[in-house]
Parts: C-alpha cells; structure tokens; sequence
C-alpha cells in the first residue's frame, strides 16, 4: 500500500494540476496620454538593476502591456515613444505578485522626462506577506556575509531572525524552507545539519517571507527563503576569482564563470572554505573547532522560443566540522574529545516555463535532494560514546501554473515528495551505567508527502486587494495525518498617503521527521529511562497585522504577530550527549512585533537600514513525540531560544576613489536562562559591531577588509546543551578578500 502511495505522489506531481509556489512574478500597466487616452505601440523596457537581464514588448491598441515569468528581483521599467519625453519606474517583484504601474508620456516639448520611483514600497502595494529582499551587491558588501557559513544576508536584514546554538532561528522557531528558483527543497529533518543550503556567494537575490504565506507556498511556518540563483545574464564569458584570508587561519574562495547568447545563460561555480573557528565554542576558549568544506553549483537558462523556458540548477556540497569541547567540564577531564560531523548535501531542480498567453504560464518543476549527516564521537567519550548517521532522499516536484486576468491573480495545484531514510545509531557506556548498543541499530523509515492547494489574490478595488486560500496536505510515514489549511487575508492602501494595511489569519501544518525507534534502540532508550513515542506534525495558528508608510522614498515596514502551535517542534539530547533526536512539544506561543525601516540613496551615497524585533517564546505542557523524558509543567515556560529585543542598525556608504563601507551594529537582550544555577529569566544582553571596507581598482579588481564582532565582546550566548555544549558568541574575525574579473 506504501509503494503504491508513493507511486500514486510520484505521479500526480509529473502528470497533474496546477500550482504557483513559483520565483516569477507578473508586471502588468498601462501606458496614457497627459489626457488619459491609452498610447499603442509605445517601447516598454524592463531591465534587472543588477545584471543584464532584460525583456521589452509594446503596449496594444488599449495601451496595456503585460509581462510574464519575472525573476524577484529589483528592476527598473522604461516607457518612450518618438516625440515623446520617455518614462520610467523603479520597483521590486515579489514571487506570485502582479502590480499594476501606469505611465503618462508628455510631449517631449513639455517635459524631458519623468521619472517615478517606487522604491518607497517595493512590492507591499498588494502583498499580505512581509517580505525582505537582499541581493548580491549587499551580501557581498555586508559584513561577513559572502562566507559559505554565514547568514548574516538573513539575520542582519530579517526581523526576528538570529542564529544561536549553530542553527538558524526565526520567530522563535526552526523550521524553515529553502526554495530555489521558487522549487522547494525538502528536508524533514532538524537539529543534524550544520552546512548552508545554498552558498551566499550563488545568489542573485534572495526573497525572504515571515508569515501570512499564500497557499500555494509550504508550511515551514517561520520563514521562507525564496532564492533568485545567478545566472549568465550578467556576464559576458566573464570568470570571477574570489580569495580570502583571516585569523582561526580562515579562508573562503570560490571560482565562477558566466555568460550568454541570446537564448542561453549559464552560470557555474566552485568554492572551497576552511576554518579554525567553526562552531560555537561552549567556553571562551576556541578548542577543536575545524571545518572545512567544498561545493561546485550551477545554473542554466534556455530559451527554446518567446513561450518556452528551460532552467536547471544543481548544486553539491561536502561538509566537515569539529565539535568543539570545554576543557573543564568534568565529564571529559583527563580525555580529548574527537567529535565529529560529516555532511553532504546536493540538488538538482529543472523547470519548464510555459507561457500560453499573457497572464497564463505554466511550470514544470520535478526535483531530487539528498542530504546525509553523519556523527561519530570519540571512543573515550564519557558517560557513553555515540554513532549517529542519517541519511535521507526526497524524489518528487510541482506542476506550477498562474492566471493573471482583469482583477484576478489565480494559483491552485499540487506538490509533493516520496522520502527515504537510512538511521544508524551505536552507543557504548564507557562508564558502565547500561548495556551497550553495538553493533549499531539500524533503520530505513520511508514516506511521502502531497499537498494540494488554491488561492486566489483578488483586486477589488485600486487600493483594496483581498486573499483566500486552501491547502490539504496529505502525509504518511511512521503517522498517517491530513490537514486542512485556510488562509485569509487583505491588503488596503489609502490614496494619496500610499499608507498599505494588511491583514491574515491561516493555519499550518508541518509534516514530521521520519524518526524511528525499535528493537535494542528502544530497548536502550527504555533503560535510560526515557520514552519514544512517534512524531506527529505541528499544525500552527497565525494571526498577523501589519502597515508599510512610504515617506520621501523612505520605508517603514511594521508589523505583530501571534503563532500558537500544537506539537511544536524542537530537539533534545541522548544522555548528555551530543546525538540530538527531534521532539515535539505539546504546545507553544509565540508572539511579537516587527519593525523595518529602510532609506533611499541618500544623496546616490548612502542607504541605511534598521530591523528591530520585540517577541516572546513560550512552551507548555509535555514531550508529544520523539525521546521524551521532561514536562515544562503546568502553564507557559519560556522556550531557550526566547530573545525579547533583537535590533540591527547599519548602511552601505560610498566614499570617494571608488571606494565603499558597510557597517551592523547587533544588539540582543540575551537568551532565555536555561540553567536554574545562574539567577534571572535570561542570559546578559551583547551589542556588537560590525564593518566592512572596500575599494574597486578598476572594472577587474576589487578588494575590501571585513571585521566581526569589532570590540572582541564575549558573553555567554545561550546555555542549552546543543553541538559542543553551551554556546559564547564568537570572538573577533578578521579577513581580507580580493576579487578578480576576467574574460576568456
């Protein structure tokens, strides 16, 4: 019955239905006279800001013009036409967005040009989503965020995103999708993997939504990172060769190539890091701490005609780290720790872009993921030494399509993945207390999942937009669960003010790891007096409001939410150990109040950013699934990853001799206080600074010098018992990087 389920999944996913979880957006307007009388055949232009990415049409016989399959992306579109004085505007496409721009052309004798920004507020005219875009000019200018390990793209930009204990957190929780090229990449899994999903170094513009998700995009409740990858359009059979250096005897290189004709564009890559500060050390003291990794990732484009598009991306990944130890601690005096893992990721996504007509476009996206972590303790571990390796394969894909029409922004369709895991765990007592698990248990847990889904984003009016959808998702593995999923929400703009209200409630359901536990495995989890009890999904509610105020092309973006979830997942440790096994936990609340504020180009010289997050994570009630031996108790407790401020301060500034500099300035009031010893409900707060300087020497050669955490501040960041133990904040980083352009 299994096999024919996922035969049946398999299927439908290549063969059926419609979707719209898609990377494409529409832009659609309408072109007049300074009477209002619609201009046919006038020469409209849109070009991407940052490469040379480019479609042109000519509006019709009613002025309108439409296109189709539009990258997110920032962009700026023109409007001319013979005697005429020509027109343009700046905006940013969101994924399943179609705003609407019009244009008034004027007698070239009355005006030389007009010019209207819209970068006041990018793409939040129509959306519910709060949404941040960061593109490839700021990864490579901020601090430290081209770094194959870093995702400071995210945490510096994103409101209520930090990254603590080694994963990534975002409103309070850690479940989060990667999609590229607007193809999910599914993993199930949290609290094993350490390596990137994608190099910073690979993207083009990453797209990142916090709540209020159509239903045409997946349930990872707590963010969505939607990544736009680079292609060839912005080389011409140019290669760029990037080399850094820095103390921990770090370094961070890759070598890319790029360019296009006029129907093809590839991209590809190789890169290769290496650090002696990798993970977050339990102490100050940085003691075997090493990773190292190597990846290659490509990207191609073809367009076979002016309907048809091919695209594939692929990408691999090995990856290796340390886990660093307290010399300390008295469970490992008079030992050295080798702990270690060891991971591999790798994708391959290829999608069909079919437009039909404008405003129909269909896409065919099948895909393949492979992730593997492996964790291997030393020997003389104590109290006990543990083997965990996990491997997991996903084969499914989506068949996209959406219908822009009039007032009507339809999507409905289907998306789904069969799953194969392979488990082994060992674990020897060296200290005598149970009988040891060797040779290792091991597992081959299978599943799948399908989910289908329709939405419909409706223009009732010029300044009200209104949403509605529905998702059902179907998943089976060691539970047998289905979920219904309404989405509502509403956008209004008031004219004249161009002041944006939005609002959203919809649920949530995020499918389970494919976690197991039998034989000797649960008869040594039974001896150390713990349970196993199946993973069931978290199924989320989510009520969210929100404002976006444009002012003299300033942007302040505010909004407040509130999640309550049932069988919320986290992770817990096996035996005061390092192997981690996830959990859900019977129920959480999570709630809070976001704040973005960002700049123009102040003077074409500056542009300046402040994200702030006030939020609160509780927990309740007991361990619902997976090892569970605590109980938070009778009513609400805070989870560890609780932070109530979070604020990020910074800008790009253009000096003189072509020259730049990038600042952050981070300040968090500290971590909920997970060890009752040490008084208070949270860990001390910690500001740090930031600051990256550079200087382009010519079209081929650039250079900048990158400082982390400037002042060397060291405090306790959290005490929950994760990789290595409890985690400081990292010392000061220092690095220089050179890039150089070429053709060949």
């Amino acid at each position: 019955m299994r096999t024919l389920c996922l035969f049946v999944v398999l299927y439908l996913v290549v063969l059926v239905s419609i979707s719209n979880a898609t990377i494409f957006g529409t832009v659609r307007g309408v072109v007049h006279d300074s009477q209002h009388r619609p201009m046919p055949d006038v020469q409209i232009t849109l070009k991407a800001r940052d490469s040379a990415f480019t479609l042109s049409t000519q509006t019709d016989v009613n002025g309108d013009f439409h296109f189709d399959a539009v990258p997110v992306a920032e962009y700026v579109i023109s409007a001319s036409k013979a005697d005429f004085a020509s027109s343009e505007q700046a905006m940013a496409v969101l994924s399943g967005t179609a705003p609407v721009l019009h244009f008034e052309l004027q007698l070239a004798s009355q005006s030389q040009s007009v010019t209207v920004s819209a970068e006041a507020a990018p793409g939040q005219t129509e959306s519910i989503t709060p949404t941040t875009l960061v593109d490839r000019q700021q990864i490579q200018q901020t601090p430290g965020a081209f770094r194959t390990n870093s995702l400071a793209l995210i945490t510096d930009y994103v409101p209520g995103s930090y990254f603590t204990h080694d994963q990534l957190h975002i409103r309070g929780g850690h479940q989060v999708s990667w999609l590229i090229d607007g193809v999910p990449i599914p993993n199930t899994n949290i609290a094993s993997n350490l390596g990137p999903q994608i190099d910073p170094k690979d993207i083009d513009t990453v797209e990142v939504q916090r709540g209020s998700y159509a239903a045409d995009y997946g349930d990872r409740t707590y963010g969505i990172f939607n990544v736009a990858p680079r292609t060839g359009f912005e080389r011409n059979n140019e290669a760029e060769l990037i080399l850094s250096a820095g103390n921990f005897y770090q370094t961070d290189d890759q070598l890319n190539f790029g360019g296009h004709t006029n129907r093809f564009a590839y991209y590809g890559s190789v890169s290769g890091n290496r650090t002696n500060l990798g993970l977050q050390t339990p102490t100050s003291a940085v003691i075997h701490d090493a990773a190292n990794g190597v990846g290659g990732f490509t990207s191609l484009i073809y367009n076979a005609d002016s309907q048809d598009q091919l695209r594939l991306v692929a990408q691999i990944r090995r990856d290796y780290y340390q886990v660093p130890f307290d010399p300390n601690d008295p469970n490992t005096q008079g030992t050295f720790l080798h702990d270690v893992n060891r991971e591999t990721d790798s994708f391959v996504t290829f999608s069909w872009v079919r437009t039909f007509s404008p405003g129909l476009m269909l896409t065919v996206s099948p895909f393949y993921h492979f992730n593997r972590a492996d964790y291997e303790s030393s020997p003389s571990d104590l109290p006990s030494s543990a083997t965990e390796k996990r491997s997991s394969k996903y084969e499914g894909g989506q068949v996209t399509m959406s219908w822009v029409k009039d007032r009507n922004n339809l999507r409905a369709g289907i998306y789904g993945f069969a799953q194969q895991d392979n488990q082994l765990f060992g674990l020897i007592f060296n200290d005598g207390s149970a009988p040891n698990l060797n040779p290792p248990d091991v597992e081959n847990p299978v599943g799948s999942l399908v989910a289908v889904y329709a939405e419909d984003q409706l223009k009732a009016t010029s300044w009200l937009t209104l949403n509605a959808g529905l998702r059902q998702t179907h998943f089976s593995g060691g539970v047998v669960e289905d979920a219904t999923s309404p989405r509502v929400g509403a956008s209004l703009r008031i004219p004249k003010l161009n002041w944006v209200f939005r609002g959203f409630y919809g649920h949530f359901y995020q499918a389970p790891p494919l976690l197991t536990a039998s034989g000797p495995l649960l008869q040594i989890v039974t001896n150390q007096n713990l349970g196993f009890v199946p993973l069931h999904g978290e199924r989320d509610e989510e009520h969210q409001f929100g404002v976006t105020i444009p002012f003299r092309g300033w942007t302040l973006d505010a909004d407040n939410f509130l999640t309550r979830a049932n069988n919320f997942f986290d992770h817990n440790n096996l035996n005061n150990s390092d192997i981690f096994f996830p959990i859900t936990i019977q129920g959480a609340r999570i709630n809070g109040w976001e704040l973005t504020l960002r700049s123009p180009r102040i003077g074409n010289r500056a542009q300046v950013y402040l994200t702030y997050s006030n939020q609160l994570a509780l927990g309740f009630g007991d361990i619902t699934g997976g090892l569970t031996n605590f109980t938070f108790g009778d009513g609400f407790k805070l989870l560890d990853h609780d932070q109530r401020n979070t604020l990020h301060i910074g800008g790009q500034f253009m000096l003189p001799w072509r020259s730049y500099a990038s600042t952050d300035v981070y300040y968090a009031s500290g971590f909920s206080n997970g060890n009752p010893a040490i008084p208070g409900d949270h860990l001390q707060p910690h500001t740090t600074f930031d600051l990256s300087i550079g200087k382009n020497f010519g079209e081929r050669f650039s250079a900048n010098v990158q400082g982390i955490n400037m002042a060397n501040r060291r405090v306790l960041l959290d005490n929950s018992f994760t990789f290595g133990g409890t985690h400081f904040l990292n010392p000061r980083e220092i690095l220089v990087q050179v890039r150089y352009r070429f053709h060949y």
